[in-house]
Order: structure tokens, then C-alpha cells, then sequence
């Protein structure tokens, strides 16, 4: 049994500093890298990059809404041919960037507020992936398990990665509860690292109310922007590893 652990990161913005990435790269296997739609700039992406480079990371491209100044975390309408071409712009940024440190982009993560639209509207998320995928249709697009993200890429046949968050709590819809919504986000990183654990072993997502979902778990997702982020990340690697679940890179489904 195996199991990849990525994180959103790259996500300072000039003067800003958000989260640990270099905590976070010493235990993730998979980093999604801001690509200057909800956060980063080119200074963060290229430093961001040359860590994960460094350290064996595999490296994603994490586009969302051009939304700075909401974290990309606004729900917003945004015309199709718009939304379109943003997500081919931070994609083609992020690709860019990587092949000029001697790297590559891997994978395609959603961010935010259009990651969760896309789970709930299969037509919206082929949009989103076809223009990914328009950019680079080797890219390994990873999606929320079990949703209209899952739905989408099986549509398209291209290559993808189901993928679990470590710190949110769940719908029974497979969909992530509401950040507004007491106990949607976990800081406990004991809690954080059982869970885990019990849904990797059960192949499926265990909802709020304790329902079992069967899911494709091939990447857990790891928060670099909570408090605890670090603590998180270090607590469910070292629980998997003690239940005898390799962490490694995931290699995509088809």
C-alpha cells in the first residue's frame, strides 16, 4: 500500500510571507506551486521550484482564480473563454518557470474556490482541464476524489490522481465542508495523521457524519497555510509510515 503527500505552496507574494515551504518540502513528495493567479510571483515560483528540484519533489502547476486579493478563495463568475485562458496563462507560467531551472511540471492542481466549483460541475471542470491540458496533455491532473473533478478526467481519458485532504473535513457528497463551518478545517496534527491512516487503509473517505465513501487515494493533501501545517505534515507521514504505508511520488491513473 502507497500513498503520495502534496501541499499548496508558493503562495508569499512580494513582501508577503505565507506558510513554511521548506519545512513542508522536507516531508511532501508533491508540490503544487501558486502560479500567480491567487498568489506568488515569479520570485516565489522560481525559489519555490528550485527547492522542490532539489529535493526529489515532484512539482505541480496550482492555478486558480486571479484573485489576490481573496486568496483565490471568492467564488467569481468568470466567462468560459476568460477562465480558459487564465488557467492556460498559470499554466504556461508555471511550465515555463520549472523548464528554465531545469525542472518540469508533473501535475495540474485546482486552487480555492474554483477547485471546489469544479467539484460540483463536471462541465466546468472540463473546461478547466481541457485548457490545462491544451497547454501541456502529459500533465497528471490530480482532482478531488470521488466528485465532478473524477468525473471529468475520466471523460477526457487523460491521466490523473485522486486525491484525500489530511486537514478539512468532508460533506457526504465527498465534497469539502465550508472553511465558514465550525470544525471544516482540522489543527490537530494527532487527529489529522489517524485519520489518515484509517481512510488510506479503508480505500475510502470518511465524512463528518462517519460515512464511508470509496475513493481512488492517491495523493493526500497537506495545507501549508494553517498554523499547524509543519506539525500536520510531519504527524501524518509518520503515522502512515508506521502503519506500513509507503509514501512515494504518485505515478497517475489512466
Amino acid at each position: 500500500m502507497r500513498v503520495d503527500l502534496n501541499a499548496d505552496m508558493g503562495e508569499s507574494f512580494g513582501a508577503w510571507k505565507m506558510g513554511d515551504d521548506a519545512a513542508l518540502l522536507r516531508t511532501v513528495t508533491s508540490a503544487n506551486i501558486a502560479c500567480g493567479g491567487h498568489a506568488g510571483d515569479a520570485d516565489v515560483m522560481a525559489a519555490t521550484m528550485t527547492l522542490a528540484r532539489d529535493g526529489g519533489v515532484g512539482i505541480g502547476a496550482h492555478p486558480g482564480f486571479m484573485d489576490l486579493a481573496g486568496f483565490g478563495r471568492n467564488r467569481m463568475m468568470v466567462p468560459r473563454a476568460t477562465l480558459q485562458n487564465q488557467i492556460r496563462y498559470q499554466v504556461a507560467a508555471s511550465i515555463g518557470m520549472a523548464r528554465s531551472l531545469g525542472a518540469s511540471v508533473r501535475h495540474l492542481k485546482l486552487h480555492g474556490a474554483l477547485a471546489n466549483m469544479a467539484s460540483e460541475d463536471a462541465v466546468l471542470a472540463l473546461d478547466l482541464y481541457e485548457a490545462a491540458l491544451s497547454v501541456d496533455p502529459d500533465l497528471i491532473v490530480m482532482v478531488l476524489a470521488a466528485t465532478a473533478q473524477q468525473d471529468a478526467v475520466k471523460e477526457l481519458g487523460c491521466a490523473w490522481a485522486g486525491e484525500i485532504f489530511a486537514d478539512r473535513a468532508y460533506n457526504d457528497d465527498a465534497t469539502l465542508v465550508d472553511r465558514s463551518i465550525e470544525g471544516a478545517v482540522i489543527h490537530d496534527p494527532q487527529i489529522a495523521g489517524t485519520r489518515m491512516v484509517e481512510m488510506v487503509k479503508a480505500g475510502a473517505i470518511i465524512t463528518q457524519s462517519g460515512k464511508h465513501i470509496p475513493a481512488a487515494i492517491d495523493t493526500i493533501c497537506l495545507h501549508g497555510d494553517t498554523p499547524t501545517a509543519v506539525q500536520i505534515a510531519s504527524s501524518v507521514r509518520g503515522a502512515l509510515e508506521d502503519a506500513d504505508i509507503t509514501v512515494q511520488t504518485f505515478e497517475g491513473r489512466t
